[in-house]
């Protein structure tokens, strides 16, 4: 992996700033291995630019927990098999060209474990969307599309300690087990880590928060 610049968050919400006054749209994305704090990250970036900022999230396009069950791969949720990336891909295509109406996205609902549609409205006004998950950077298809749509994606790097102790803890309030819910952050989750490492190369920008707890 490429040395980590270690940035401030103000830093980065003011890179984020520039990026949304440099053209019609924008879209940043935040890349990473589970648990090196990601969705917290976007969702920071976006609360500061304000209004003209919308986060879509990747894992909006989840499959639904039937498919997974009847693929076989409801163990393995959240690996890249485990998303609609077609669907991924089309929406963020519809962001890039941006369109005289509302584009609605999906999210990702933790309290029902399953994916809502049309729950984020990205109005043309917006300047700035800001998507994040562990596949943006991956270039072998159908996921090698999403980096050509982005803007700029940042891979946001983490101590792996601190982030096995911080996945044992998300996967422990989900109703895991503490033996359950190390061996998820040490099976699943690391391979998913494995497998994203080395896309690391193709980020504009690999860092490391100067407070990783903000």
């Amino acid at each position: 992996m490429p040395a980590a610049r270690v940035l401030s968050l103000g830093e980065l919400v003011a890179r984020a700033r520039d990026l949304a006054g440099a053209g019609p749209r924008q879209l940043l994305g935040i890349a990473g291995a589970p648990g090196a704090g990601k969705s917290t990250l976007a969702e920071r970036v976006v609360a500061e630019v304000g209004q003209a900022a919308r986060l879509v999230p990747m894992d909006g396009f989840h499959l639904a927990q039937a498919e997974l069950r009847r693929l076989g791969r409801d163990a393995r949720k959240g690996a890249m098999d485990t998303f609609d990336v077609g669907g991924y891909v089309a929406l963020l295509r519809r962001l890039h060209r941006l369109e005289p109406i509302p584009v609605w996205a999906p999210e990702f609902r933790r309290d029902l474990e399953e994916p809502v549609a049309g729950a984020v409205e990205v109005p043309p006004e917006v300047r700035l969307v800001v998507t994040e998950g562990n596949y943006l950077l991956l270039p072998e298809d159908p996921w090698d599309e999403v980096r050509s749509l982005l803007h700029e994606v940042w891979f946001l790097d983490l101590d792996a300690e601190l982030r096995h102790r911080r996945l044992t803890a998300r996967h422990e309030s989900y109703g895991r087990s503490p033996e359950q819910a190390r061996a998820w952050a040490l099976g699943s989750d690391e391979a998913n880590a494995a497998l994203v490492a080395g896309t690391a190369v193709r980020a504009d920008l690999v860092v490391r928060l100067a407070e990783p707890g903000a």
